[in-house]
């Protein structure tokens, strides 16, 4: 199913939105609080940042079994898999690097220190209530990584009535899950805990080695025509309860321990652990004052074997473990009914504990911000600027400024320019062999213009954006010894648009999202003009549900252009389009019966040169959750 096909589907759904007027509801709900675009609480209907609210109820819609899937064909997001669930999933967002994106976890800050990626795969579902997304630059508020966007995960919680849920199911290549919880409030405290498990004896993960004479570092280079299984134990335990009137402690914590099989030449099997956890003081004294302090740690832990199936033995090749300790302190202010201001102070530390030998394993980032929000009759107004100080790289300044007007029937237009930048990871600066300490910070600037309509007969919204990326960290690998070297000699330019669109139209609720990037290398280099790798220049989504009494139908589609696999463009992947299929059905007000289908035309597809995804695939699950009485 090529990109077109998706596009007419998606246009034909656009033309028709007189028809539709009058029987459509409202598809967004605009009152719908998040924090992550302004590190302070915003309705998504006043917020002038591209951003994006998936909630509990839509995750369950789409019966999305891991976190990539959820993410696959949102706007500005692409996902590319070496090889099924389990499997390394990198996220780009508007085009920008796969390490260009700032991963929360309930406010935590997550992700490998040394690789700088955030394991999205190993996150499960289960234990997700919401997921807050943000596009474009975010530096000013959050420092580095947030270049390309903000993606926040929220853990399950319950702040009303003490109530269980519990779900079990099974699926293709022996898929095995379940998980339950228990959570709710009592008097001025609340808690929940949540406890899952998945396991599936997966695909073969990648078809073999790739030349060298196309991209060093294609394919996995092996022959191991097996299954490669994944299982994944996750636990989540969260409370709160509120001291005094305007005084409130809450904590966190979520552990996943994960077991992964895959195809390689160093290691085909690893055990990890992603693990976030943290605090939060709140006090608000009064109407316009709020103060919040919080801490968090969290762990990326990584154990590396060799197991060779014919001689029976395990080769450890030895563990990589590395922790990220922050604290805030946060004030804001409502200096009128509709102005505000934001202080705050964040102190990062990255440690590194490796049998590999790191030249440094610690270091610390200090950083100041400051946020201004105000609303002038039609015309809305937001700036924020940082300051960050990294014992590594010196000081880094970073700024943005926002800018919309509301128009007549709902309309309104969006303007926001921010810089951005990334620090070099442990790998980057100290990796044995091609240690490059000089190394500078990526730089962006980016630019944003949108215009967006909300009614209760529709809501879109398009964006055009550019982004300039100086300094581009890559690695340059000299024969004969192959022993990268990284430098700061790429630039990028980055341009995209972005088209989101829901209604309801004759019973049916229909949601598209489509993204265009035309993402060049712009390097003083052989080159400069090709498209960056593994950025598919057009993606999207399509979801129709129907409700028919106790039973509600839906599908996806998903289309993705073809991309390139390395940065001198020689080895391509094709484009691809998958359909999926779902159902439930509510026998009682307590138990939902679902079933699922993907990639129901069983189309071969690959996202990663070399690494297969999944073809067509079943699931049966069963869900209780007690309603209130």
């Amino acid at each position: 199913m090529p990109f077109r096909t998706l596009t007419v589907a998606i246009v034909a759904a656009l033309a028709s939105p007189i028809a539709a007027a009058a029987t459509a509801a409202d598809a967004r709900d605009l009152d719908t609080v998040l924090v992550t675009a302004n590190r302070a609480e915003s309705t998504l209907g006043d917020t002038i940042v591209p951003a994006q609210v998936i909630d509990r109820a839509e995750i369950e819609r789409t019966q999305a079994r891991d976190l990539p899937e959820l993410l696959r064909g949102r706007a500005g997001i692409q996902i590319a898999n070496q090889g099924g669930p389990g499997k390394l999933s990198s996220v780009f967002m508007r085009g920008s690097e796969s390490d260009h994106v700032l991963v929360l976890v309930d406010g935590v800050r997550i992700g490998s220190a040394t690789a700088g990626l955030a394991s999205f795969q190993d996150i499960p579902v289960d234990q997700i209530e919401r997921i807050e997304i943000v596009r474009g630059p975010r530096s000013s508020l959050y420092g580095s990584e947030a270049i390309g966007g903000v993606i926040q995960i929220f853990t399950r919680r319950n702040t009303g009535a003490v109530r269980p849920h519990a779900r079990v199911g099974v699926g293709s290549h022996n898929l095995r899950e379940a998980s339950a919880g228990l959570g709710g409030r009592a008097g001025r405290g609340w808690f929940g805990v949540d406890a899952a498990f998945q396991r599936t004896d997966g695909i073969n993960a990648c078809r073999g080695r790739g030349p060298l004479n196309d991209d060093f570092g294609a394919g996995c280079f092996v022959d191991e025509p097996d299954r490669d299984g994944y299982r994944n134990r996750s636990f989540n335990l969260r409370g709160g309860v509120e001291l005094a009137d305007g005084l409130t402690l809450e904590g966190n914590a979520l552990r996943a321990d994960a077991f992964n099989e895959y195809d390689g030449s160093y290691g085909n099997e690893a055990e990890n652990v992603q693990q976030a956890a943290g605090g939060k003081l709140t006090y608000a004294p009064s109407d316009v004052v709020r103060l919040t302090a919080q801490a968090g740690r969290s762990y990326d832990k990584s154990m590396t074997y060799q197991r060779n199936a014919d001689a029976g033995t395990r080769t450890d090749f030895g563990h990589l473990d590395t922790r990220r300790d922050t604290g805030s302190l946060q004030a804001d202010f409502t200096l009128a009914p509709t102005q505000a201001l934001s202080l705050g102070f964040d102190w990062l530390s990255d440690n590194v504990e490796s049998q590999t030998v790191y030249a440094v394993t610690q270091r610390d980032n200090f950083a100041t911000f400051a946020e201004y929000q105000g609303r002038f009759g039609a015309h809305r107004l937001q700036a924020s600027a940082r300051y960050d100080d990294n014992e590594q790289f010196g000081g880094h300044g970073t700024g943005s400024i926002g800018w919309g007007m509301d128009l007549e029937r709902g309309l309104r237009l969006n303007a926001n320019v921010g810089t951005g930048f990334k620090a070099p990871t442990f790998n980057d600066l100290y990796y044995p062999g091609s240690e490059s300490p000089d190394l500078k910070p990526e730089r962006s600037k980016s630019a944003n213009i949108g215009v967006a309509q909300y009614s209760d007969s529709w809501n879109w919204s398009f964006n055009v954006f550019e982004s300039r990326i100086d300094d581009l960290i890559v690695f340059v690998y000299p024969p004969p010894d192959f022993i990268g070297t990284g430098m700061n000699i790429e630039e990028a330019r980055i341009r995209g648009a972005e088209l989101t669109f829901a209604t309801t139209l004759a019973g049916f609720d229909l949601s598209t999202e489509l993204s265009h990037v035309y993402p060049r290398d712009r390097s003083d280099s052989a080159n400069n003009g090709n498209l960056l790798a593994r950025r598919a220049r057009n993606s999207g989504r399509l979801d129709i549900d129907r409700s028919l009494g106790d039973f509600r139908i839906g599908t996806t589609l998903r289309a993705s252009s073809s991309r390139f696999d390395n940065a001198t463009n020689t080895v391509r992947v094709a484009g691809h389009g998958t359909l999926d299929l779902r159902a439930a059905w509510a026998f009682n007000p307590d138990w939902t019966l679902e079933a699922r289908a993907t990639n129901v035309l069983d189309k071969d597809y690959e996202t990663i040169a070399w690494y297969y995804q999944p073809g067509r695939e079943y699931g049966l699950a069963l869900r209780w959750s007690p309603t209130a009485r």
